[in-house]
Formats: structure tokens, sequence, C-alpha cells
């Protein structure tokens, strides 16, 4: 095997790797169909499919250009992570201690079905695809992995397209599991459906604590260190 494959290989397969875990769209996918409500099936695809259009096109940003915006406005990586990990933790906090009247979840639930395609768009990015879906832990994933591109123009090419089809397949995977979320939710049956979503709430709320604490051991080590 050459080395550009190699290259390719390595970076088409470290992109999903790193950014699955994080991102996590099996657990998730309960708390989406919670906000939801009985969604129309067609307009769950629809939703599905915007949902996984703008986590593309977030995930893409902050591979490629993520950095550069961070050190033009000075804000580290870990202040992103505490700031970030603040916000999905209040999310799972919200999501796990909900009992069916958060005004939110009312709100979606109740008129999704009726939603023309721009309210649908625009209910499409907050908060389902930020950042119930890619939140600030995937953001910084995203940077990093931005941040250890090839200098040499040839290997950056290689390595800049792999990445960007590493991030369609980890987009799709988060479309398949929107997408046929409700089929779950059937196999599973209500007791099931309820359980996965306290369970998935309470994982959304630890996933915050650890973002936000990784954030403020970073800044402690920097303070240590200067």
């Amino acid at each position: 095997m050459s080395v550009a494959m190699i290259v390719f290989a390595k970076a088409l397969i470290v992109v999903p790797i790193t950014l699955l875990p994080i991102l996590n769209p099996l657990a998730i996918a309960p708390i989406f169909l919670s906000m939801t409500g009985p969604l129309e099936q067609a307009v769950a695809s629809r939703l599905a499919k915007r949902i996984a259009i703008n986590c593309f096109i977030l995930l893409m940003g902050a591979v490629f250009v993520g950095s550069y915006v961070l050190d033009f406005f000075g804000i580290s990586l870990p202040i992103v992570r505490v700031a970030g990990g603040i916000v999905v933790a209040m999310a799972g906090w919200r999501l796990l201690n909900d009992q069916g009247k958060d005004q939110l979840h009312t709100s979606v639930a109740a008129s999704a079905n009726t939603w023309t395609k721009e309210e649908l768009r625009k209910h499409s990015f907050y908060p389902f695809s930020f950042p119930l879906t890619v939140g600030p832990g995937t953001i910084a994933a995203s940077i990093t992995l931005g941040t250890q591109l090839p200098a040499k123009p040839v290997d950056w090419l290689i390595t800049s397209f792999a990445s960007a089809l590493g991030v369609l397949l980890t987009t799709l995977g988060i479309y398949l599991c929107y997408r046929f979320a409700r089929n779950m939710e059937r196999f599973l049956g209500d007791v099931g459906a309820t359980v996965l979503l306290r369970l998935s709430a309470f994982i959304l709320l630890c996933i915050g604590v650890e973002i936000g604490w990784a954030g403020l051991s970073a800044m402690i080590e920097d303070l240590k260190f200067h």
C-alpha cells in the first residue's frame, strides 16, 4: 500500500472513531424523540436529514476553520470545553428532571407536524443540531483534529479529503439514528423508552461534567506551568 493510501485510510478512520463516541447518536436518539413528540414519519425524515446536514456543516467548519476562529477571538480550547460543558450539563439536568412540562419540549412536540420548511430549518439547528447533537465536546475534538492536518500540501490535500469523507460518514450515522429512532422506540416499548430516555439524559449530564472538568483541568495545568 502506498504512503498516500495509508495517509488517506488513517484520516478516514480516525475522524469517525474520534467523533462518534462523543456524539453518541444512539444515546441522544431517545432525547430527540422526547422533544419532538409523535412526529409524522415524513416530517421525522425531513428533520433528521436537516439535522444531519447542519451537523456536517458544523463539523466541517470546526475541523477546517475552527482553530483560526478561536485564534482570532483569543479563545482557548479549555475555555470552549468549560463553557460548553456547562451548557451540555444543564441540558442533561433539565431532561433528567423533566416531567413533561418543559416549555421547549412542549412547544416543539405540539407544533412539529405543522412546521413550514423555514421553521423546520430553523428548529433543526437549535436545539437539535447544536447543542444536543454537536455539542462543545464534539467541536473541541473536531478543532483538535483540524490542528493535526499535515503541513505538506499533498498530504494536506489527501488528509483533508479523507477527513471530509469521515465527517460525512459520521453525519450519516447521525441521520440513521434519528431517522429510525421511532422504530427503536416501538421495539423497546413505553417503559423501555422511558428508561432509555432517563439513562440518556444522565449520560448527557455526565458528558457535560466531563467536558467541563477536562477544560478546567487544562486551565489549572496551564496556571501551574506559568
